[in-house]
């Protein structure tokens, strides 16, 4: 199903700027649904429809029931998922890149002024490229998660209606223009199909927890450190609410 190289690094990227429960997510992404997809699905799946065995070949007959069956095919619907589930964890590493850009330019700038006083300093990042999460930066990382939870169950909720939990071991129609006799098909491999719809499905789950999990993780975390926290401290030392990177 194409290549999966450039999300793959895109989302390595991602890895330097993430909490440990995010490496643990990025990690079931890349090689439990990425890599099992680009690998391994399109040689068990293939054209479904084609390699079907049906009673009879009225022409369209198994073009509507197929279509009536699965809306959209397993693997199509996989890809659409990943691409949604990704999209927010994308639009947050740019957003961090450009933090870190301004950052480092307005840091160069500190530099090369001999009169400091007035000038805004980095807050978000260190000398050393430390990516400290707070404010708008932490509210952005947050907003993503939340986007990812819900694009995650909704496909969730999308498989069961769409194309079902498992694969049917045959296919029953009287939708026109099959014959009053029907449409009886039988599928290929539905045993074998029915294991990697539920691996998808269990990874998918697997997924939206570690994303919760790291939502009540960051909240936790930040309720910690407001309640430690003095009012003087300095706001470049480690906390619990900046996740250095």
């Amino acid at each position: 199903m194409g290549d999966w190289g450039f999300l793959s690094k895109l989302l390595d990227k991602v890895q330097s700027h993430s909490t440990n429960i995010g490496k643990v997510w990025l990690t079931v992404l890349l090689i439990f649904r990425i890599m099992v997809l680009g690998a391994g699905l399109d040689k068990v799946w293939g054209d479904e429809q084609s390699s079907m065995v049906c009673n009879i070949k009225t022409p369209g007959c198994l073009n509507a029931c197929y279509d009536k069956a699965f809306p959209i095919s397993h693997m199509r619907f996989w890809v659409l998922q990943i691409i949604f589930v990704t999209t927010p964890t994308l639009v947050y590493l740019g957003y961090v890149l450009h933090v870190i850009h301004r950052e480092n330019k307005l840091r160069q700038r500190l530099q090369n002024q001999a009169d400091k006083e007035g000038l805004k300093r980095p807050k978000y990042t260190s000398d050393n490229g430390k990516v400290y999460y707070k404010g708008s930066l932490l509210g952005c990382y947050m907003l993503g998660l939340i986007m990812t939870i819900l694009f995650e169950a909704g496909f969730i909720v999308g498989q069961y209606f769409l194309i079902g939990l498992w694969m049917p071991k045959h296919l029953d129609c009287y939708k026109a223009p099959c014959p009053d006799i029907g449409l009886h098909c039988y599928t290929s491999r539905p045993t074998e199909k029915t294991i990697f719809i539920i691996f998808m499905l269990i990874m998918s789950c697997v997924s939206l927890a570690l994303n919760v999990g790291e939502i009540f993780y960051l909240i936790g975390h930040s309720a910690k450190y407001r309640k430690s926290a003095h009012p003087m401290a300095d706001i470049h030392q480690t906390t619990s609410t900046e996740i250095s990177c």
